[in-house]
């Protein structure tokens, strides 16, 4: 499954520069161009500190550029998070509920779409559960559920399935895939997982190491569903690889 060119434009990143703290310092993020269309997967990939998780606030809105614009459309982007932030006093449902609420949501309705993103999340009848009775990845599945209850057509996800274990996280690539392929979502993934990378996305994005530059782009020219073991995903990732101990290379000298 490739992206459709022809698609709508969920963001667009047009020559954006990022600096933190003084202006002298290297920026975090330098001359980034980037597209993502209207139900595309694209997967950003780049060592620590090369400004993945900068992108993603701007993308957000939860930044401002300090030059360069960023263009979202379809509604505010849904983040979602290595923690799953949820507030721990209330239950799986309420948790949805509440952005919900956010939204405008009726009361029946609002208690209506939680039980129905948590079907779409394999977690039925899990909507009075508090949050200490959840299992990690139920716990994330959760947080996906609330990500989903807004409005907006782009989900950014900030490597949210990084601290679970091997077996989790593979069952949760899974279920992301059936969720993004149910809801024709555009989706940014940030990871530092190369074999991550290339399962989930349609386009996987290189960035550099400090300053963060596009530095190169592959179409994942691979039919899902896709397991990590997959010898396509493999040589793919070992190509990946290389490109990138390049640029942390680059970065050490």
């Amino acid at each position: 499954m490739t992206a459709d060119p022809g698609a709508a434009v969920a963001a667009r990143l047009t020559d954006v520069t990022q600096h933190f703290g003084e202006a002298s310092r290297p920026p975090v993020l330098e001359h980034i161009d980037l597209t993502v269309r209207r139900g595309e997967f694209v997967s950003l990939l780049g060592a620590s500190g090369c400004g993945k998780s900068t992108l993603l606030s701007l993308v957000a809105g939860l930044d401002r550029p300090v030059s360069g614009t960023v263009e979202v459309t379809g509604g505010r982007p849904a983040l979602m998070f290595q923690e799953p932030a949820l507030y721990p006093w209330l239950t799986a449902g309420a948790n949805i509920e509440l952005a919900l609420r956010l939204r405008g949501v009726g009361r029946t309705e609002r208690r209506e779409e939680a039980e129905r993103l948590l079907a779409l999340v394999r977690l039925e009848g899990a909507a009075p559960k508090r949050v200490h009775e959840l299992s990690g990845g139920m716990r994330q599945r959760v947080a996906l559920a609330r990500a989903l209850a807004q409005e907006g057509d782009l989900l950014l996800m900030d490597e949210p399935f990084a601290a679970l274990d091997a077996i989790t996280r593979d069952v949760l690539h899974e279920e992301l895939m059936r969720i993004w392929a149910e809801t024709g979502r555009a989706v940014i993934f940030v990871t530092h997982n190369v074999r991550e990378a290339v399962r989930l996305g349609q386009r996987v994005v290189l960035l550099s190491s400090r300053p963060g530059r596009v530095v190169r782009e592959w179409t994942v020219d691979l039919p899902q569903p896709r397991r990590i073991e997959d010898p396509g995903v493999s040589r793919l990732s070992a190509e990946i690889t290389e490109h990138l101990r390049e640029e942390i290379a680059r970065h050490g000298h």
